[in-house]
């Protein structure tokens, strides 16, 4: 054998080698389909209609809060847990709006985003074997971060137009192995807001099989329609199962900053803390303190949110039918869930694929919100979290599509 062959050889055994190390669980998912299509968006230049980010600016309070801290030199590591005014705050408003008051000092977790509460908490309440009911179509985080953390998911339907569930579908969801639910209202990517009949019996399944409820409400504040937000920690019986999720990113137009939180029972908690500890040590401390302004921010900005939301949502709902599709209208957060059956396309794949590259907008395939890819294969959602120079030219470019 020559050295090159001997040196060809050696390295095919290396690859081979290190193939055979590579995560197992990593292979069982697949890249974040909505930040694929962000990138996609760049590549045609097209109108960025996926990815659930306010292309207008935030707060100028809030804004100068994180520069104020920043300037007072509030820039080294915070207590790993979250800076004490954050937390504090954090129980405040939790209180305040929801009724339930948290102990700021063992029950409250600051975390890099939402995205990390919510594996952190996975990770720290899962052990091998255990099963976690989903209900889908879900935020695409939800599959990989139970595949993460060793858990079998379980998944049940939300059914359109209005996104209801079977209740002895759920029911049969549950058994002895269920360490917990995700339960994320307003809910992303259908808009559905959960009834308070509908938490009252997810309660009842939680406490009869002993199992956490694990509550996304990171677009808490953005309702419509009479519709009231209701956290399940508020629930009789459900402080001390409920680990509720929430951040910054959605209310105060900061996506970026990755500022999130967990409150969650004592017992919960500290393996939640340990987790969050190792995996990221903490959130950007200064912006951390610009979440205390945030916070304290008066109820009449809650309301023009939530307004000013409601004025896009229908915006958009108007635009969307025009241009052929049936749309599901949602009762809170900022996308819209369609049927593209009015399209001669096979599948949302190549639907999204036409629509980022001929028509110039980028949406997001309604199979990556499923397990079973074929349940979305008729459905694509789009956001609506842009300023009216954006949504105009949504509009123009999808008057470009011709329905079937």
């Amino acid at each position: 054998m020559s050295a090159a062959e001997a040196s060809t050889t050696g390295s095919s055994r290396v690859a081979a080698a290190a193939q055979k190390t590579l995560s197992a669980k990593a292979e069982r998912f697949t890249e974040s389909v909505i930040r694929e299509m962000t990138r996609l968006a760049m590549q045609y230049n097209a109108v960025n209609m996926a990815q659930g980010f306010p292309d207008f600016p935030a707060s100028a309070e809030v804004k100068e809060a994180a520069r104020q801290a920043i300037s007072d030199d509030i820039n080294q590591y915070a207590i790993t847990w979250g800076a004490k005014e954050l937390r504090d705050a954090i129980a405040r408003k939790f209180e305040r709006t929801q009724g339930v008051r948290a102990d700021p000092e063992r029950e409250i977790t600051v975390c890099c985003g939402s995205t990390e509460a919510m594996m952190a908490t996975m990770i720290g309440i899962i052990n091998p074997g255990d099963e976690v009911v989903i209900f889908e179509p879900h935020y695409e985080n939800y599959g990989p971060d139970a595949i993460l953390s060793g858990a079998t998911p379980r998944f049940v339907q939300l059914r359109p137009p209005d996104w209801s569930f079977d209740r002895k579908e759920l029911a049969r969801a549950f058994g002895p192995r269920t360490k917990a639910i995700i339960v994320n209202t307003p809910n992303n990517p259908t808009g559905k807001v959960f009834t308070r009949d509908e938490l009252e019996y997810i309660r009842d399944l939680c406490l009869h099989w002993n199992a956490f409820a694990v509550t996304d409400e990171i677009y808490e504040h953005i309702i419509y329609d009479g519709t009231r937000h209701i956290s399940m920690a508020s629930l009789e019986g459900m402080r001390d199962r409920t680990i509720t999720i929430s951040g910054m990113s959605k209310t105060y137009s900061v996506t970026g900053w990755r500022v999130g939180w967990v409150i969650a029972p004592p017992d919960a908690s500290t393996p939640i803390r340990k987790v969050h500890d190792f995996m990221t040590v903490g959130a950007a401390a200064p912006l951390q303190q610009a979440g205390v302004i945030a916070l304290e921010l008066p109820p009449s900005y809650y309301q023009k949110l939530a307004e000013n939301y409601l004025v896009k949502r229908d915006r958009m709902l108007g635009i969307l039918t025009d241009a052929g599709f049936r749309c599901f209208k949602p009762s809170g957060a900022y996308y819209i869930m369609t049927d593209i059956s009015g399209f001669d396309f096979p599948d949302d794949l190549s639907f999204s694929q036409y629509l980022v590259e001929k028509i110039g907008v980028a949406a997001v395939p309604g199979s990556s919100f499923y397990d079973d890819p074929k349940m979305g294969a008729r459905q694509v959602r789009f956001t609506f979290c842009k300023k009216e120079s954006t949504l105009a030219a949504c509009a123009e470019k999808l008057s470009k599509l011709r329905p079937a």
